[in-house]
């Protein structure tokens, strides 16, 4: 749930950094595991696209919610959201989480490994959508979630392939929709943006799906997420 650009150091994000530090101070366990993967992507030079930690224990807290056994993920970096929700399933659960570049891959591996989460983890590595008709392969039954935190211009794909993955009360969530208010220029020429608006239009149009885009500011910047939820019946809108 990061974000483009923006100033660090502007009154407005300073404001934003410090009511995220408060409240995760009050809400957030600081966690060895956690911080040792920040640490290790950070030394690795992988880029800071990372969830922040309440965004992470958001995500928890939905697959607890949820009750998820199942979980898709679609853009693993350094497995830091990985940690956040495999700690959410039970012992028999499993997340699948794919991630493009093997220099990540490995990296995640690694702090998966640190966490001891790895049992519960398959790891692939190579585009995401030359990996996902081999996981509709491996995992006939539906995924409980799936999280799609990837390249932006290929989400309306990851979207249909989610479709294909899930069943009626899964939920479909995408990060990364606004874009610091890109996101409502419709002549945008930035690739991201239009792909995040198909991806969006394709959900608001989509009759087996509802869903809500919600907003956020904070230590990531100014940002947001679209959660859909699969219906067994096409809705009336």
């Amino acid at each position: 749930m990061s974000t483009n650009h923006w100033n660090s150091s502007s009154p407005q994000s300073m404001i934003w950094s410090q009511v995220d530090d408060y409240m995760n101070e009050l809400l957030i366990p600081e966690d060895k595991a956690l911080e040792d993967a920040l640490q290790a992507n950070a030394e690795a030079g992988l880029p800071s696209y990372d969830v922040t930690p309440n965004q992470g224990k958001f995500l928890q807290l939905l697959l607890q919610i949820q009750g998820a056994s199942r979980v898709l993920e679609i853009g693993t970096l350094g497995g830091y959201s990985t940690i956040w929700m495999a700690r959410a399933l039970p012992e028999h659960g499993r997340i699948v989480t794919l991630e493009s570049e093997a220099k990540h891959a490995a990296v995640a591996e690694s702090n998966l490994t640190r966490a001891g989460l790895m049992h519960k983890v398959d790891l692939r590595t190579g585009p995401a959508l030359a990996t996902l008709p081999d996981v509709k392969e491996d995992y006939p039954e539906p995924f409980d979630l799936i999280f799609i935190d990837a390249d932006k211009p290929s989400n309306p794909d990851y979207l249909r392939w989610a479709l294909r993955l899930t069943r009626p009360g899964s939920l479909i969530i995408g990060d990364n929709i606004v874009r610091d208010g890109e996101v409502i220029h419709a002549a945008s020429t930035d690739p991201r943006v239009q792909g995040v608006r198909t991806f969006l239009e394709h959900i608001g149009n989509h009759p087996r799906l509802e869903a809500v885009a919600l907003q956020t500011v904070g230590s990531k910047g100014y940002d947001g997420f679209v959660m859909a939820r699969v219906t067994d019946a096409p809705l009336t809108k």
